[in-house]
């Protein structure tokens, strides 16, 4: 059996008959021999090179893909980042707030990184420019009065523990930023400054108050989506012209109001001085005086006690005088009542002798008397029997004798 063109031997060349004998088909190196051979070069299989680089390079480009979407199975979580690994196997999340390399099986795992940053809602202008700017803040006060902050600021961040919310909730990358700030701020602040007057709101102790109602409002709403308020930034509020003015007054009388009493106070704490001082020159002459006091008490007491011997002692000496003195009158007495019941005896038996004699003893005694007396006898009237004699020299009168007597 022959083949037509058949100069080289084996390998057959690029034509060959079908089996049937009709006609010729070329083998995968018929061509290329052909083109070899005109070509005046000899080469190997070009195509099996081809697919080999071909495979090589989609494999390339696929890892690179993979490389820059975050599915190569390695990613890097930045310090200022949080991330979360979801296991799409299990639903397991996982909080990542390690910064470093973090690894994980493609299409069975992922990890989704979001800006752990603080960020900054800023309210000023009169437009929406990005995603945190938005037009300042306009109040109504609760008199009816306007007031508006030129620039209020909002700092607000991702909760690293709540990232699993966030991702829930917000979805992907930056989105947390777009909506929850925006959604909830402006209305919340209206309402805690609305509650004030113009007048109070310019008051630095209200206007920093109502700041932190809306923060604390602000977070009960947010913190369980993953994101909380960290400080509200307020300006000093702008009002009216007619309203600045008033302001302006009133805080100037305000002022006036406080050096009063800031006037009020230090006249308080000098009278609080004085009186101490005068408190204290008071004690110091109380303890002086109540030390002489105790002394002269002392003195007083040592006096008595010195009068009390002294009494005791006088009157022990007069107790044993009037003894002594008891005994001897009480002797004197008994000395007494001796001799005066003799001398009474004496006269007792005197009466009974006048007795037994009668008026002879007494004209006796009478006679004894008138013995040394001298009469002058001048007679009243030439009556026989006078009745009255007067002596001259004596004040005494004689009665006349009764008719039982005699004649005197």
């Amino acid at each position: 059996m022959s083949t037509e063109n058949d100069e080289d031997g084996w390998p057959p060349s690029g034509k060959a008959r079908r089996p049937s004998g009709e006609g010729t088909f070329e083998t995968p190196w018929s061509s290329g021999k052909s083109r070899s051979r005109r070509g005046g070069g000899d080469s190997g299989p070009p195509t099996a090179v081809k697919v080999v680089v071909g495979l090589m390079v989609a494999l390339l480009m696929g890892f690179v893909g993979l490389g820059v979407t975050g599915r190569l199975g390695v990613t890097s979580v930045e310090a200022n980042e949080v991330a979360v690994r979801v296991n799409y196997l299990t639903g397991a999340e996982t909080v990542i707030t390690t910064p470093g390399y973090q690894f994980f099986i493609p299409f069975l795992a992922d990890i989704y990184k979001f800006d752990g940053t603080t960020q900054e809602y800023v309210m000023a202008g009169n437009s929406y420019r990005g995603t945190n700017v938005a037009p300042n803040l306009t109040v109504r006060a609760k008199d009816g009065s306007n007031f508006w902050f030129d620039e209020l600021k909002i700092q607000y961040e991702l909760i690293p523990g709540a990232a699993t919310e966030v991702l829930r909730d917000s979805g992907l990358g930056d989105n947390y930023k777009e909506e929850w700030i925006k959604a909830y701020a402006r209305s919340i602040l209206r309402d805690e400054f609305g509650l004030y007057s113009a007048v109070d709101a310019a008051d630095p102790t209200t206007y920093k108050a109502a700041p932190e109602q809306a923060r604390q409002r602000m977070n009960k709403i947010l913190e369980p989506h993953g994101v909380s308020v960290v400080r509200i930034i307020t300006p000093n509020p702008q009002f009216d012209d007619r309203y600045e003015n008033a302001i302006e007054q009133r805080k100037e009388a305000d002022q006036e109001v406080e050096e009063l009493r800031a006037r009020v106070q230090q006249l308080e704490q000098e009278r609080e001085q004085r009186l101490a001082a005068v408190r204290k020159d008071k004690e110091v002459e109380m303890q002086e005086l109540t030390g002489n006091l105790r002394k002269e008490l002392l003195a007083a007491e040592q006096e008595a006690i010195r009068l009390t011997k002294s009494a005791d002692a006088y009157a022990t000496e007069r107790t044993a005088e009037g003894q002594a003195t008891e005994a001897r009158l009480i002797a004197e007495a008994s000395g007494l009542t001796a001799k005066y019941t003799k001398e009474a005896e004496g006269i007792e038996s005197r009466a009974k002798a006048l007795e037994q004699r009668g008026e002879v003893v007494v004209r006796e005694a009478l006679v004894e008397k008138l013995l040394g007396v001298s009469f002058t006898l001048v007679p009243y009237s030439r009556d026989p029997a006078p009745e009255r004699l007067e002596h001259s020299g004596s004040s005494g009168v004689l009665e006349p004798a009764k008719a039982s007597g005699g004649t005197r």
